[in-house]
């Protein structure tokens, strides 16, 4: 018996037995493109903050090299686009400030205003 990931995907699976809805990426706006990779980078930012766990400092997934990397792909994304996200754009520029904060926060020597993750882009954060 074969199977189909369609099928057997848990994650995807319809709680009804109907397979999930499957759309073209050509088919998708771009302004959801651009969201999603958005919602993507802040949560690996947070991941990688240890945002996710009760004490971010002793998380297991505390890596600010690698968090300053993904903030900084955020903000380049976020400025790039700011123009195409309506609505989004305020959501999403308030999330990468509160990232930037955060690893402000969770720097040993925090970097100097305008030097932070993504800072180049957006300014400085306070």
């Amino acid at each position: 018996m074969t199977s189909s990931p369609n099928h057997d995907d848990a994650a995807g699976a319809d709680p009804l037995g109907a397979e999930p809805e499957v759309r073209e990426l050509a088919e998708v706006p771009a302004v959801e493109v651009i969201s999603r990779a958005a919602v993507m980078l802040m949560s690996s930012a947070a991941e990688k903050l240890g945002l996710s766990e009760p004490d971010p400092a002793e998380s297991p997934y505390l890596d600010l090299d690698e968090a300053r990397r993904v903030i900084t792909a955020l903000a380049g994304l976020v400025t790039a686009s700011v123009e195409y996200l309506g609505p989004h754009a305020g959501p999403i520029r308030d999330g990468l400030q509160a990232l930037q904060r955060a690893f402000r926060e969770a720097s040993a020597h925090p970097d100097e205003p305008g030097k932070g993750p993504g800072e180049k882009y957006t300014g400085p954060v306070h």
